[in-house]
């Protein structure tokens, strides 16, 4: 709720404004701002909202947090008229509109403070009404440096209504101090969208939301992680089936043995272009879906770990937020997205996505096997900032490598996906090949071109030889 004006009037009567220096000033966000005062020995905070049924002025008696890059109105008031003094501050009538005289040196400022919940603003204007800026700046209203204000041309629209005049009382807010002490403890703790209560269910929707989604991803990776338990059974196979291969003869399709003391039967059926293979190689072929399962389990593991490392943090971020009790504070770290949803772990891959995902530290690096994986890719999964990598003289994967918030990709995962572009394309054979790479944003499509294929611009050039070590990395970290 606003103030109404005889609260205003009574808030500015106890303030007392005029002989008062304007020694600084504070804008955290885009409709609140606080002019730190001097008289007398005394120094106040004038605080200034014009937020939608928030609008008001008065003494605020709490840390007022600052922004944490220069706004342009503070910018403005800070340059004309910080170290000026009020020589008049007084509400025109009774129409919410304070008009404030600054004076500094030869120059006379008017400051108006028009706090209509639906039309508030805060106009700076020379002694003609001739604008030098406005909070906020409104084009179709004129408000606009180089435009012209005169609060009378407002009221006088006022005044054409024929609606019967409200009624307005000073509110009653219990307690002993000030008007201004009980306003600012009012606004705090249940004023509107800056009170205390408001603000940390604001902060509950979103950090409660998120702290959901990473649950529920955890527990899906852990049900993922359970269907890897069994896979020492395949090493065992492999193992059973050497030891017995001297028993096993030509077209047998099981083998019937013991493990841990159970009666198993081992399935010997496989075949390669319609020939049955050796006993030794099935042993291999168990061997390697065992590796495969190690290598897939140990990468779930470090994506759990990640996960609940990353919900954790996030839960901790919660509860300090919480515990905060200054809604100016709590206000300003909203609005610059200190409290924005927290990405799910960067390990957590995307329901459906195609491809291949591999996870080196903190990388994510996405390999499309055939055209229509790397437009559905480029189309759905990936971004503007993603980096894109294909090789420059053969048909092959497109790779990406998910761009991380502020970082840039370190060499080593740009060989990893160097790699994995060229070991994924016609170039395999010759170990080595030249590669385009660019960001997603610099990709544009032929006209009439088949699926998936792109032109790239802006791009770089790398020459990459296939190394083994790193492809055996590579094969571990993929999930």
């Amino acid at each position: 709720m606003s103030l109404n004006w005889k609260e205003i009037d009574l808030i500015l009567h106890e303030l007392d404004l005029e002989g008062a220096q304007i020694q600084g000033v504070v804008q955290s966000a885009f409709d609140v701002m606080v002019l730190r005062l001097h008289k007398k020995g005394k120094t106040i905070n004038l605080l200034i909202s014009i937020g939608s049924g928030e609008c008001r002025l008065h003494e605020t008696f709490k840390p007022f947090p600052k922004s944490d890059k220069p706004l342009r109105f503070a910018q403005f008031i800070n340059s004309r008229i910080v170290n000026g003094y009020i020589i008049k501050a007084k509400q025109i009538s009774d129409n919410r509109i304070v008009e404030i005289i600054v004076k500094r040196g030869e120059f006379i400022y008017n400051l108006y403070l028009r706090l209509w919940s639906n039309a508030a603003n805060f106009i700076v204007t020379d002694t003609e009404g001739g604008i030098l800026d406005a909070m906020r700046r409104q084009p179709k209203r004129g408000e606009i440096t180089g435009g012209f204000y005169s609060p009378d041309d407002y009221l006088e629209e006022t005044q054409k209504t024929d609606k019967p005049k409200r009624e307005y009382f000073l509110r009653d807010i219990p307690g002993e101090e000030s008007f201004n002490k009980k306003i600012d403890n009012y606004y705090a703790e249940q004023g509107g969208s800056l009170s205390l209560e408001t603000l940390k269910e604001q902060v509950k929707r979103i950090f409660e939301g998120s702290i959901d989604k990473i649950s529920a991803a955890l527990d899906r990776l852990r049900e993922k992680a359970g269907l890897f338990d069994d896979a020492e059974k395949l090493k065992n196979y492999g193992d059973l089936i050497l030891s017995n291969i001297a028993f096993i003869k030509p077209g047998d399709k099981f083998l019937e043995t013991e493990l841990d003391g159970r009666k198993i039967s081992i399935d010997l059926r496989m075949e390669q272009e319609g020939i049955a293979i050796p006993p030794a190689k099935i042993a291999a072929m168990y061997y390697d879906q065992y590796r495969k399962a190690k290598n897939g389990q140990d990468a779930l593991y470090r994506e759990i770990a990640a996960g609940e490392k990353e919900l954790k943090e996030v839960t901790e971020k919660l509860e300090k937020l919480l515990a905060e009790e200054n809604p100016l504070v709590l206000a300003k770290l909203i609005s610059r997205g200190n409290t924005a949803k927290p990405p799910v772990s960067i390990l957590k891959k995307e329901k459906n996505r195609p491809g291949l995902t591999f996870i080196r530290g903190d990388w994510q690096i996405i390999v499309g096997r055939d055209a229509s994986e790397n437009d559905e890719l480029l189309r759905r999964f990936v971004r503007g900032n993603d980096l894109w990598l294909h090789a420059r003289d053969y048909h092959g994967s497109y790779v990406f490598i998910k761009q991380r918030a502020g970082k840039t990709v370190p060499l080593d995962i740009l060989l990893d996906a160097g790699n994995l572009a060229i070991f994924y394309s016609k170039g395999r054979n010759n170990a080595k090949g030249d590669l385009f790479y660019t960001q997603v944003k610099y990709l544009r499509r032929a006209k009439d071109a088949p699926k998936g294929l792109v032109i790239p611009t802006q791009e770089k050039n790398l020459h990459v030889k296939l190394d083994e070590e790193r492809l055996r990395a590579l094969e571990k970290a993929r999930i």
